[in-house]
């Protein structure tokens, strides 16, 4: 619909006055560009747009088609409540002091500008669907979790059959479920699903914002794929058991890694050697919630085309971390392995030039918050330690940074070229691991200690420690809220 400047237009051609108007001011151009942050909860790569044989995600797929993928793409730690932190202040675990679930962010950075307070006061409506801080799944599913509340304009907490199905839930330990293997073929239709319900309310704002033409940054948070995995009954039979294959690890595989390495693997004792039939029972279950998390990505996306949003929307696909179904002989995150460190990530645009393309360029989670600045035309803190990745959407060749970071307990790892270099304890006194991905991509042989990896392992090495001095500096003009210390006993 043409603005009541154009009205004024035609009436001075009539009477022969020359006006000067903005027609950005008319048709939007001038707008503000808006965000659609769409994140999954424990989604690893298993996706069709990562050559996954199995998983169905024709949605997040047809995302990857117009935006660009990054295939290496890692979280900087891989457990929801420090992950969550890092990537909404820009800064990494060892900055924000959060290295464990159920911490608040302003109990440790009480003036932190997170990602979304930065859209919030460029007068942006900054809106919360669903879990983007941590929550504990399902026991916060329907309340405010551990959200930050300076983060947001306004909020929106789905809740659905699945968290009153609790008790049909089948668990390896009965009655838990967030943090053990468990999962439910649920009765009744998508819609009656709390990821489904916090769609459809993240399409009646977006249809909101549509209509009133008013600039946005919305956070939708699906709570699946995590345990407990729960979709309706049709998403399992798109996986028979019969077609699953649980991943093996070789014989004395343990012996060849560093101590804290194999108690990450091994913490989870009811998890460890699991008979294939449970085996193949979980993995049917999350991919059964992986393809349910696409369909609502789909509902949401389709929203912004419909609407004639597309065209001044970034939007950005990704998850908290990446997830291990039976890789290395064990299941769930926390380790520093690839499987529960890559993390998926699509941005779509407008006018990206590599759109549709996929790109090597190393990126962090903590990158989202400058990137998303930069894309937007906002001054984001001086105090970031991210990178904006700009310039690969424009050149999939462009490399604004080297390599990605991760630290899990006493560990951290570097994803560098075609080499995963790990070091636990302090400057690797607990053990090293070095993996090609080239000749090992699932990471299975430890070629550290092999005196033909020396030269590699000095460079790796030394590259690790300056990005660990880097993620450890103090960020400017913030306060870091350290832990009291215990009071020693008499």
């Amino acid at each position: 619909m043409r603005c009541v400047k154009m009205m004024f237009v035609a009436i001075a051609v009539v009477f022969g006055v020359v006006l000067t108007v903005n027609d950005s001011e008319c048709f939007g151009a001038d707008q503000k560009t808006n965000v659609l942050f769409l994140i999954c909860d424990d989604l690893n790569c298993d996706l069709g747009c990562y050559g996954h044989p199995m998983v169905e995600s024709p949605n997040i797929d047809a995302l990857a088609k117009r935006g660009v993928r990054f295939e290496r793409a890692y979280c900087q730690y891989p457990l929801c409540g420090p992950s969550r932190a890092s990537f909404m202040t820009g800064l990494y675990p060892d900055q924000t002091l959060i290295h464990r679930n159920a911490i608040r962010l302003r109990e440790k950075l009480p003036e932190v500008q997170s990602m979304s307070q930065m859209f919030r006061r460029a007068g942006y409506t900054a809106t919360r669907v669903g879990k983007i801080y941590h929550y504990n799944v399902p026991a916060d599913i329907g309340n405010d979790g551990h959200d930050d509340p300076e983060s947001w304009s306004r909020k929106f907490n789905p809740i659905g059959r699945d968290k009153t199905d609790e008790s049909k839930v089948f668990s390896l330990r009965p009655g838990s479920y967030g943090g053990t293997l468990s999962w439910l073929a649920a009765d009744g239709t998508d819609d009656e699903q709390t990821d489904a319900i916090g769609a459809e309310h993240a399409v009646k704002l977006l249809a909101e914002h549509a209509e009133e033409k008013s600039a946005f940054f919305m956070a939708v948070g699906l709570y699946r794929p995590h345990t407990p995995c729960v979709a309706p009954k049709s998403y399992f039979q798109k996986y028979p058991l019969a077609e699953i294959e649980v991943p093996t690890i070789p014989d004395g595989y343990y012996k060849t890694l560093p101590d804290p390495a194999v108690k990450a693997l091994t913490r989870k004792k009811d998890q460890l050697d699991l008979a294939e039939d449970l085996a193949k029972q979980a993995m049917q279950a999350y991919y059964a919630s992986i393809t349910f998390a696409d369909a609502q990505v789909g509902r949401i996306v389709d929203a912004v085309d419909r609407l004639g949003l597309a065209e001044n929307t970034v939007i950005v696909f990704t998850s908290d971390h990446g997830y291990h179904m039976g890789e290395h002989g064990y299941w769930q995150k926390t380790t520093l392995f690839e499987n529960a460190t890559h993390v998926p990530l699509i941005i779509a645009a407008p006018n990206s030039k590599a759109a549709g393309q996929s790109t090597k360029c190393p990126a962090e989670m903590i990158d989202f918050y400058p990137t998303l600045a930069d894309l937007c035309g906002l001054d984001a803190p001086a105090n970031l330690s991210g990178v904006s990745l700009k310039p690969a959407l424009n050149d999939p060749s462009a490399r604004p940074r080297k390599d990605a970071l991760t630290q899990y307990d006493v560990g951290y790892s570097l994803r560098a070229g075609q080499y995963r270099y790990t070091e636990w304890g302090e400057d690797g006194s607990l053990g090293a691991e070095l993996y090609d991905h080239e000749s090992d991509p699932q990471e299975l042989t430890n070629l550290a200690g092999r005196p033909e990896s020396a030269s590699i392992i000095k460079r790796l090495s030394m590259r690790l420690r300056e990005r660990i001095a880097d993620a450890q500096k103090k960020p400017a003009g913030l306060v870091q809220k350290q832990p009291t210390p215990r009071r020693q006993k008499k």
